[in-house]
């Protein structure tokens, strides 16, 4: 009998087998938790799927950095927080802004250009904010969301609450000379900031054994007393669990934190990116033995879910990416005026 494809282009009997080797088996009383994170993965990875067939088609223009591989991450650490913690990323965004609850059909219109977009349509791809999700942004300057994520957890600390920062950066980001600066500051004032670097191996196109003098990430904060622990970045139960343990010491007043997602895109950096340096072949090891989809839908079905409310989810996704595609094609593109509105602060 033929194995049915899997959400991640892999079988799931494959994803079942390395399944078994893991340590984050979820008891049953956890699937109420679980469906969410596989539907918000899902609709992380078909929105993005989406976005790369419009980029292709000439209606997403510039840069446009897809985050297909990496959605237990986000989806994991998102599941942790509550609402007015605050949360930053680089230009690998798109994922980061749905889990963050933004309407996907406001972010499919930024990417095209379009006045129904989060920015109006004058942002485009990495630069969409949302003050109602408490989204600051995708950054497209290497590393410049750090000091940002620690200036929103130095107004967390000085306004007397107990939110948090999570603030993503790259594995290449790392070794810019702010992000220590930032480790710096938020260690002295104990800053409630969760430093998540997701590590995806490869940065722009370097691998980090390449880049970094030293790849245990997580540690890099340990000459300013900063914890940090390295986390399977394909697998969101395990990412959860550990989300939870950088909140609770963050909201406890103890200061930063910093997490080492292990992660896997499996596109290249951008869609302009061919990725000639890697091969197919581990790509495709990714994709059949660590995609996240296909573990969390295979912990599911083996946790007795019925194949066909898995089924009714997938459906239920690819008909708001649709919706999401349709709005951001029939909305119009943006004023000319639109040039001088959002530039400086009205009083």
């Amino acid at each position: 009998m033929a194995q049915a494809k899997s959400a991640g282009g892999g079988s799931r009997g494959a994803s079942t087998r390395t399944r078994k080797s893991r340590t984050s088996s979820p008891p049953k009383n956890k699937v109420a938790e679980l469906l969410p994170y596989y539907r918000d993965m899902l609709l992380i990875r078909r929105f993005e799927e989406k976005a790369g067939q419009m980029y292709g088609m000439g209606l997403i223009g510039g840069f446009c950095h897809l985050y297909i591989g990496q959605e237990a991450v986000v989806v994991g650490m998102q599941a942790a927080i509550g609402k007015g913690d605050k949360v930053v990323t680089s230009y690998r965004d798109h994922g980061h802004m749905l889990a963050c609850g933004m309407d996907a059909k406001g972010v499919m219109a930024e990417l095209t250009g379009r006045i129904g977009g989060y920015s109006k349509g004058k942002g485009g791809s990495m630069h969409m904010f949302s003050r109602e999700k408490d989204f600051y942004g995708g950054h497209g300057i290497v590393a410049a969301q750090v000091p940002i994520g620690t200036g929103l957890a130095f107004a967390n600390k000085y306004n007397g609450s107990k939110e948090v920062s999570l603030t993503y950066l790259g594995d290449g980001a790392l070794n810019q000379g702010q992000v220590y600066e930032s480790f710096n500051m938020a260690s002295l004032w104990k800053l409630p900031v969760i430093y998540i670097i997701e590590n995806n191996k490869y940065a722009m196109g370097t691998s980090v054994t390449r880049a970094a003098a030293g790849t245990s990430l997580s540690q890099r904060g340990a000459a300013y007393g900063i914890p940090g622990a390295e986390v399977d970045g394909m697998d969101v139960v395990a990412v959860h669990e550990a989300a939870e343990k950088a909140v609770k010491h963050c909201r406890a007043g103890k200061g930063p934190y910093i997490l080492e997602m292990k992660t896997y895109r499996y596109r290249g950096h951008s869609m302009s990116d061919p990725a000639k340096y890697r091969t197919k072949e581990e790509v495709n090891k990714m994709r059949q033995e660590h995609d996240p989809i296909d573990h969390l839908r295979a912990t599911l079905l083996e946790m007795g879910i019925d194949e066909d409310e898995l089924k009714g989810i997938d459906k239920e996704i690819k008909a708001i990416v649709t919706d999401a595609a349709d709005f951001a094609q029939s909305s119009p593109e943006p004023d000319a005026s639109e040039l001088y509105t959002d530039v400086l602060v009205e009083a």
